[in-house]
């Protein structure tokens, strides 16, 4: 089997971000020490995060209006106006953090970029991603980018017609549930590339599919493409 078409999440795949919503997380845990504990205060905010899922989606804007509403919550609608800059302060910080790219990820795509067409395909909101992928310096090794709401089956599925065909086609990405099962059940292979995270919507379901691999990081992706031609 020959593959030609390379797909790959940004968030957490490429490069750092679940690390800049940790940091957020304990800035907000610190603004309500008086009102809540850790423990309370992070099960009612996440909570909010996924109530709010369908309304804003995911992101940082979604999560710092999570946050305001839990404060509120917590709080009984009586949060001071204070808080509520310091909230919407910690969100704009995270929108004006540098772009970290993980380990291999530069070398790899610039490798890998030569022999395949690359698709970045990012779910969250399109001027976050779209300012993300300037900073990170790899926009220029990509064929296209889709920014969608949703990845599951269909949304695959269309991506690969789009961009060739399905079994010529793999999903690289750090969530099992998002990332790579909806892309083996469109048709196409998965590559699971784990990254540490704080806390995830998603069921992380053990892949088990003979169009499914794991790796431990972004360098062995060439040599696993080496050994499947």
């Amino acid at each position: 089997m020959t593959l030609q078409t390379l797909c790959f999440d940004a968030d957490d795949t490429l490069w750092h971000d679940d690390s800049l919503f940790d940091f957020t997380h304990r800035r907000f845990h610190e603004l309500m020490a008086a009102y809540a504990s850790p423990d309370h205060l992070e099960a009612r905010l996440q909570a909010a995060e996924e109530r709010n899922l369908h309304l804003y989606g995911y992101g940082v804007k979604g999560f710092t209006l999570s946050m305001i509403e839990t404060a509120l919550e917590v709080m009984h609608a009586d949060a001071p106006v204070s808080m509520i800059g310091e909230i919407l302060a910690a969100g704009r910080a995270m929108l004006g953090l540098p772009v970290r790219l993980l380990e291999g990820v530069s070398t790899t795509l610039r490798t890998l970029s030569e022999q395949y067409r690359l698709v970045l395909i990012s779910r969250g909101e399109l001027l976050n991603q779209e300012q993300k992928l300037a900073s990170s310096g790899l926009g220029d090794l990509f064929e296209a980018v889709e920014i969608v709401s949703s990845k599951d089956r269909a949304t695959y599925a269309r991506l690969f017609a789009r961009y060739g065909e399905a079994g010529t086609s793999a999903m690289i990405g750090n969530s099992l549930q998002a990332d790579v099962l909806p892309a083996i059940e469109a048709g196409g292979w998965g590559v699971h590339i784990p990254y540490a995270s704080r806390w995830s919507p998603e069921s992380e379901a053990s892949g088990d599919h003979d169009r499914f691999v794991r790796l431990s990081g972004m360098a062995e992706l060439p040599a696993w493409l080496l050994s499947l031609n």
